[in-house]
């Protein structure tokens, strides 16, 4: 399948700033079941970018704007070759053991409510792929998705699950934190959901989880759709959580996205999937 993405993001400063610093993490990687035919990066702005990947073997640029400036725009947009692998990640940069993936953070603190809601699916330890499933299944019934901020500030795992409902990022940390408890590696993912049929419009910016399964590798589960990721998924970055795959990291005060992602092979005229401001 060939997925056409456009990602726009625009930050807003404080009157007249100067000497801001940028992270950009809007490259996706080629790796099994996915392959990047293009992709560019474009600013407003006149500067340099620097390439470099992070800890996670995520592709980052960073650049300075020099001031005055109100606001700065970053572009990205490329066409994604993917193909389905029921799930089952291959190829992917691995700079950690999969027991680092075990460490919580902030965001996916196992609170006794957190603890309580993974022990009640708590199955056979030599069985962690039925374990897993058994996972998203039950966080799909217990949190209903909405729509909210994908790539900006999701809910925590523990707000996520109090709340009953939440975005696909919040998801993502509830199904990440449970997982660690249960002593299975997770990590965190964004990426990008084409819609799966050319009359459903553009497609979204989204948040999911992989998990590690003995013998068979990581595993990709988005438990907001109850699904492991199929060709309809562009994998973007990699953390432990959310903070760590921001799509850009600065010191403005506002953020606004739009996000496409569609099928390439339908002659659909990309728009506007996603618009969001935070503070």
């Amino acid at each position: 399948m060939r997925i056409r993405i456009r990602h726009e993001i625009t930050q807003r400063f404080d009157p007249g700033s100067r000497n801001m610093a940028v992270t950009v993490r809007l490259t996706p990687r080629s790796h099994e079941g996915q392959f990047i035919l293009r992709w560019a990066l474009d600013l407003n702005s006149d500067c340099r970018l620097a390439a470099q990947e992070d800890a996670f073997g995520n592709l980052c640029h960073t650049f300075s704007v020099v001031g005055p400036a109100d606001h700065l725009s970053v572009i990205a947009e490329g066409e994604v070759e993917t193909q389905d692998t029921t799930g089952i990640m291959h190829g992917t940069v691995e700079r950690f053991p999969p027991s680092l993936f075990l460490r919580q953070t902030d965001l996916t603190e196992t609170t006794p409510a957190v603890v309580a809601f993974a022990e009640s699916v708590k199955g056979p330890e030599d069985d962690p792929l039925g374990q897993l499933h058994a996972l998203m299944v039950a966080l799909h019934e217990a949190v209903e998705e909405q729509e909210g901020p994908a790539l900006g500030g999701p809910l925590s795992a523990d707000a996520a699950l109090l709340a009953g409902k939440s975005c696909s990022g919040g998801i993502a940390h509830l199904f990440t934190a449970a997982a660690r408890h249960l002593g299975l590696p997770a990590r965190h993912i964004s990426g990008y959901l084409a819609p799966e049929g050319a009359d459903e419009g553009v497609g979204v910016a989204r948040h999911w989880a992989e998990a590690y399964a003995p013998k068979i590798g990581w595993i990709s589960f988005d438990a907001g759709r109850n699904l492991c990721g199929t060709e309809h998924y562009v994998r973007l970055a990699v953390a432990l959580d959310a903070m760590g795959v921001a799509p850009l990291r600065s010191t403005g005060l506002e953020i606004e996205e739009q996000v496409s992602a569609v099928d390439g092979r339908s002659p659909q005229k990309l728009a506007q999937a996603q618009s969001q401001v935070q503070s």
